[in-house]
């Protein structure tokens, strides 16, 4: 029977980082049944053969060299959301997949994320999905792309937070570059955290959290809470808000997608309360681009002007797909929307930045002072893509 989790060569170097202390519990199940060779095989898979491994922690009897030992009895295992494996090729090669063999395969379905980098420093989300409940390896898949390491984020399982791998294998791909249409950035808190944005804006954590319910996509979100007073940067208004540096230059021009949602109780007087803008680099005055609720609506509002409106409808997610041509120029600037999966605004010309300045993204909450309420919204699935393919679900 053919094994194709197979080495060649000699693992060159190990390395672990952030390994600290153990939690004394472990994911050791009495009596689990030993794994059979044919749950070795993987199909759908070229295997790459790493030349070395490094991860987040692990238990002192389960290394990340475990994950390539060609045995499912053994396992690399790490306590904690985010636990990750990194494999180094040695070299910038094609990939297009990971085949992945759970450990507790059948019993514990493992929320993940497959990523690549080229220098090591940058990484872009490839893949994130879920396992079936299987002991055998299973292909996970992306379009070909050229990296130099491919990292393997466990975000816990329907039962625990122990990420626990018995083998893993980076694919090898078809093709040597990237396809020139690709996401710039993804922003959809999956990480567990808030380290895809560039900074917050609260006056204290408990402003803006990430929450596992309600989600628009995969396991979490961030719920961003406001309450009257709430001023962290000594501005007008009330505001509690995460920061993405997008500095999109003039003349460029970029999709996004992200999904919102107002509970029940989200108050809305007649009195504007933005929850997604594009703020300019400079101190004072009005957003070039802004979503806001106003008096029971959802606008949209260009240089002050509206451009677009629907009624506030609450508890339920909104879906929206922004098109942008960034420009100080209302000739050449545009913006276009869908909402809900339709086209509810063919492009529309407006200057959308202001002379001699770039734009930076801010969503949370951001209100008049003036509303006492206490206002929640909840966002999720934010991601920026450079073509309508890369950002439409």
């Amino acid at each position: 029977m053919k094994n194709v989790f197979l080495l060649v060569g000699t693992l060159l170097t190990i390395g672990t980082v952030a390994c600290g202390p153990q939690d004394p519990l472990s994911d050791e199940v009495p009596g689990l049944l030993t794994s059979t060779e044919s749950e070795l095989s993987a199909s759908n898979c070229t295997q790459l053969t790493p030349t070395s491994v490094i991860v987040s922690g692990s238990e002192s009897s389960n290394p990340g060299t475990n994950a390539l030992d060609n045995n499912l009895d053994t396992r690399w295992s790490n306590l904690g959301k985010g636990s990750f494996i990194d494999f180094d090729l040695g070299s910038e090669k094609s990939v297009s997949g990971a085949a992945i063999a759970w450990h507790l395969g059948t019993t514990q379905i493992n929320n993940f994320l497959l990523q690549t980098t080229l220098d090591g420093i940058n990484y872009t989300q490839v893949y994130s999905g879920r396992n079936s409940a299987t002991l055998a390896a299973e292909t996970y898949t992306f379009p070909a792309r050229t990296a130099r390491r491919l990292r393997i984020s466990v975000l816990g399982n329907n039962l625990n937070n122990w990420a626990s791998i018995a083998e893993a294998r980076p694919c090898a791909g078809s093709v040597s570059t990237p396809p020139a249409a690709s996401v710039v950035w993804r922003g959809d808190f999956e990480t567990g955290n808030l380290t895809q944005w560039t900074r917050e804006q609260e006056v204290s954590a408990d402003r803006l959290q990430i929450v596992t319910s309600p989600v628009r996509q995969g396991g979490y979100a961030l719920k961003a809470t406001v309450k009257q007073g709430d001023d962290p940067i000594d501005a007008s208004g009330n505001r509690n808000e995460m920061v993405r540096l997008t500095y999109e230059p003039a003349n460029s021009e970029y999709y996004y997608r992200w999904s919102t949602m107002f509970p029940s109780d989200f108050p809305s007087p007649a009195t504007w309360q933005l929850f997604t803008q594009w703020h300019h680099t400079g101190s004072s005055g009005s957003p070039p681009v802004e979503f806001a609720v106003n008096n029971g609506n959802i606008i949209l509002y260009c240089r002050s002007t509206e451009v677009w409106r629907t009624p506030l409808v609450r508890g339920v997610w909104n879906d929206f797909v922004f098109h942008v041509k960034w420009s100080p120029s209302s000739s050449t600037g545009f913006v276009e929307l869908y909402h809900q999966g339709r086209l509810v605004l063919p492009k529309r010309y407006c200057a959308t930045q202001f002379s001699g300045q770039v734009n930076y993204l801010k969503v949370g909450l951001y209100r008049n002072s003036s509303i006492s309420q206490t206002g929640v919204v909840y966002h999720d699935n934010w991601l920026m893509g450079r073509s309508l393919s890369d950002v439409m679900p």
